[in-house]
């Protein structure tokens, strides 16, 4: 966790210069450093103030990460931390569905999503209704929706999983007839690793695509191989199968970091979202990510002056308030994820 101490605009700098990724958007000076370092010390003090707590999406702008993240990590993370933390207000820094999970998994604490523009085109993807409609037409599966789903399709499916934990999960699960929704790619990806491991499953699945990892394609990766060899590609597993194919390493967000920090190699492409590669930057200033980078509009919509806004004065809109009937419907999903996960 980072100190509430009084940040400089030099030491603001020092993490944050080496950041190479995302063009001007993620591109730091001493002047800009500057300019930041006020609203970053009065949330500071703010959250102190007030007994909150900050959890940020490796996603999120690099001032955010590194100015007043208590917590940084991927989404099932940063809810389990939610559930360590004796803070009784939440600030989740990421997309709505994250927060919704922090508060089904915490539901005496006061969770606050700072940005308006808080959607997510995968999550978005699919509704309640529409996987009643398909439990109808598949009455004999076992629906199991990706962890970025809304709470009220959560309450309508019986397993949840991670990127990092669905292959183990449905493995596990005694039923061979699976639904898994919303993302297609991790589905199609999900299958292959079955068969890989010589499990017997009939797998379903939904037609939603992630915006930031659908668009990277094979040439991308081919074209990396050829101009930097030694560079070792790294995926995530919401991406085309056949970039899948083609990579070094396929995981989770925390499972591309920990592979980066533990790899003896020098050049890395990330498949994934730039803030990955932002945190790379600051964290492993001598090793070099080559290649394209991917924004996350949603993600990226989280600033410090909405953080600060919902701080000092937050608004029924800022709060994620979830039924107390659909909250318990949807923990049932989770749950079962903890269960399968052991």
């Amino acid at each position: 966790m980072l100190s509430t101490k009084t940040m400089t605009a030099e030491q603001l700098y020092a993490r944050l210069k080496n950041i190479k990724v995302g063009g001007s958007f993620c591109q730091f000076s001493l002047k800009k450093c500057q300019e930041l370092v006020p609203l970053i010390n009065e949330i500071n003090r703010l959250k102190a103030e007030k007994n909150a707590v900050i959890l940020v999406h490796t996603y999120v702008s690099p001032e955010i990460v590194y100015g007043v993240g208590d917590y940084i990590g991927d989404s099932y993370g940063l809810s389990k931390n939610a559930m360590e933390t004796d803070a009784k207000t939440i600030v989740f820094v990421a997309v709505r569905f994250m927060g919704e999970t922090a508060k089904i998994l915490n539901p005496e604490k006061e969770v606050l999503i700072p940005s308006d523009y808080n959607g997510c085109d995968l999550a978005d993807c699919i509704d309640a209704a529409k996987v009643r409609e398909l439990r109808k037409q598949f009455p004999n599966h076992t629906f199991v929706c990706y962890i970025n789903t809304s709470c009220e399709v959560k309450a309508e499916c019986d397993v949840c999983v991670t990127s990092a934990n669905v292959v183990k999960i449905i493995e596990r699960i005694p039923n061979n007839n699976i639904y898994f929704l919303p993302d297609n790619l991790m589905g199609q990806n999900l299958i292959e690793s079955m068969k890989k491991l010589g499990v017997k499953k009939n797998i379903e699945i939904f037609s939603g695509s992630c915006c930031v990892h659908r668009d990277y394609h094979v040439d991308d990766v081919l074209r990396i191989r050829t101009e930097y060899p030694d560079a070792k590609i790294v995926s995530h597993p919401e991406c085309r199968p056949e970039v899948c194919k083609e990579s070094d390493f396929v995981g989770s967000t925390s499972q591309m970091f920990k592979y980066i920090r533990e790899s003896l190699s020098e050049q890395f492409m990330m498949i994934t979202e730039c803030g990955l590669s932002s945190r790379l930057n600051v964290e492993f200033p001598d090793k070099k990510i080559v290649g394209s980078c991917t924004l996350c509009p949603f993600m990226k919509s989280n600033t410090l002056a909405d953080i600060l806004r919902v701080l000092k004065n937050p608004t029924d809109k800022d709060r994620v308030i979830i039924d107390p009937e659909l909250l318990k419907r949807a923990k049932k999903s989770l749950d079962k994820m903890f269960e399968y996960g052991k």
